[in-house]
């Protein structure tokens, strides 16, 4: 089978406290599902949500295409530059970084789209601490998805212990 003959869907956690990241990515070719929901989603912006071709620098948009799409709303202007700054180069070298290591196979990457749906937390401060998680995210996301991670086994195993940045727990009352 080609690589990426099926849509590939990834999830990466990097970090702790405000500058952790968060980073789902949906990873398909031309002419398929990905590319209408990266097309919709670049076409429709919502107030607080306006998504935008992740770039390396001006005019160097990162290939494979990815469409950087925010989960939070931006709520001042710190956290604005932080999700259109170093959010969003953490994003592009996470997806250059990915290719570099041959997760995405280099001679597919203009044949590809993705979708990084991306979250800054409000109280984010330090950028480069943003950048560096949001990097390593975004390139865990694509290595699971290219290798189809988590394995049933792995989420029925902690099912009865589910912990996040938010919680750890996992007892059912009664």
């Amino acid at each position: 089978m080609d690589f990426a003959a099926v849509t590939q869907i990834g999830e990466g956690f990097v970090g702790t406290g405000a500058e952790a990241a968060h980073v789902n990515t949906v990873l398909g070719r031309y002419g398929g599902p990905v590319e209408t929901a990266w097309v919709t989603a670049l076409a429709t912006p919502r107030i607080g949500h306006a998504p935008f071709v992740a770039v390396l620098a001006p005019n160097l948009a990162v290939k494979p295409l990815t469409l950087f799409v925010n989960k939070d709303d931006i709520r001042n202007e710190e956290q604005g530059r932080l999700v259109w700054g170093a959010a969003q180069a953490g994003v592009a070298g996470g997806v250059a970084d990915a290719v570099a290591d041959g997760v995405i196979p280099e001679a597919e990457a203009d044949s590809l789209l993705i979708v990084a749906a991306v979250w800054v937390d409000w109280a984010a401060a330090v950028a480069d601490l943003v950048y560096a998680n949001n990097r390593a995210a975004t390139r865990g996301a694509l290595v699971a998805g290219a290798a189809g991670r988590p394995e049933v086994a792995d989420v029925l195993a902690a099912r009865d212990q589910p912990e996040n940045a938010y919680y750890r727990g996992g007892r059912l009352p009664g």
